[in-house]
Order: C-alpha cells, then sequence, then structure tokens
C-alpha cells in the first residue's frame, strides 16, 4: 500500500523513532571476505548527513541487527546512532526500545529488507522497505525506497522525513 503524501505526511509526523536494519539497508546486503576471514561491507556516506537531520527534527533512531559483526558497531558508532546486534528477535528488542521511550509501536518507523525483519514490519506504525527488499517482505512497506540498500536508501528516508515535516509546518 502506497501512501499519497498528505497521508504520508500525517503518520510521519506521528513517528519518534526509526528503525534500520544493518545489512541490505545501510549496506548493498553484499559482504567482502578477505583470506583472513575479516569481513568488509559497503555503505553510504550520504547517510550520515541523512541521519543528522533526524536528530535535528528530533527523532530518535537506532539500528536493529541479526548479525554479529564487528561491522555494525564501528557504523554504529561512526554515525552516532545506538545499534543492537546479535538479535535473533528484532520485534522483542524494537518493542523493548519503544517501551524504553515511552512510545507504543505506532509511533516507530521500521526499515527493512527481508525475512528477519517481517515482524517488525508487520507491527509498525511506518513499515519502510527498500527498492530491492525480498519480496518475502515487499507486501508490507507502506513506503518503498526509490534507491537500493546500500546505495542512499537510508539518506532518502531521512529526506523524506524532514521533508514530509516540514511540509506538514507549512500547513499549520
Amino acid at each position: 500500500m502506497r501512501l499519497d503524501d498528505q497521508s504520508l505526511a500525517e503518520r510521519i509526523s506521528s513517528i519518534r523513532l526509526v528503525a534500520f536494519d544493518f545489512d541490505g539497508v545501510f549496506t548493498d546486503n553484499k559482504v567482502y571476505v578477505f583470506q583472513d576471514g575479516s569481513e568488509a561491507v559497503c555503505c553510504f556516506r550520504g547517510d550520515g548527513i541523512g541521519l543528522e537531520k533526524l536528530k535535528q527534527l528530533s527523532i530518535a533512531t537506532v539500528i536493529i541487527s541479526t548479525e554479529v559483526n564487528q561491522i555494525v558497531g564501528v557504523r554504529s558508532k561512526k554515525l552516532g546512532i545506538p545499534f543492537v546486534q546479535g538479535c535473533a528477535d528484532k520485534r522483542a528488542a524494537l518493542a523493548k526500545i519503544a517501551q524504553e521511550k515511552g512510545l507504543s509501536l505506532n509511533q516507530v518507523a521500521f526499515v527493512g529488507n527481508d525475512l528477519n525483519d517481517f515482524s517488525c514490519l508487520q507491527d509498525v506504525g511506518l513499515p519502510i522497505i527498500v527498492q530491492d527488499a525480498h519480496s518475502d517482505v515487499a507486501q508490507l512497506g507502506i513506503y518503498r525506497t526509490q534507491t537500493a540498500g546500500g546505495q542512499g536508501a537510508v539518506r532518502e528516508v531521512c529526506d523524506l522525513f524532514e521533508k514530509m515535516i516540514l511540509m506538514s509546518t507549512k500547513r499549520s
């Protein structure tokens, strides 16, 4: 279900927390494995500026990842955003984070791309999927980014929030 701009702006105006999956959202869902077993991923540099926009809008952010990899923590720390990794039950982790912030899941947006994001996408106020999300979760997204994961999808979501909130403010 895709919303028109006004309905999307109304939905966004109630969001106080944006939670992101990591692999396939911040990354292009590829992993480079080196001979020594270490790994590297590709992220989009512009995401940091986008996340700053959310911070300026007083919207909290968090990364919730199934993956157990130093890369998640390193990138999260560089971006100044809290993270949970090695998470077998993302929905439970998201509910706990929302509760700690005094929020309901209706006040949360979740950005995901695959089956391990299903329960979060199903239960939040604004489920967002990246352009190249797996077909298993495609039907859950109220908004689908125009850009793929790791190619600026996080920045697109942040810019969307800024645009819609500013649009709502001008109407008031």
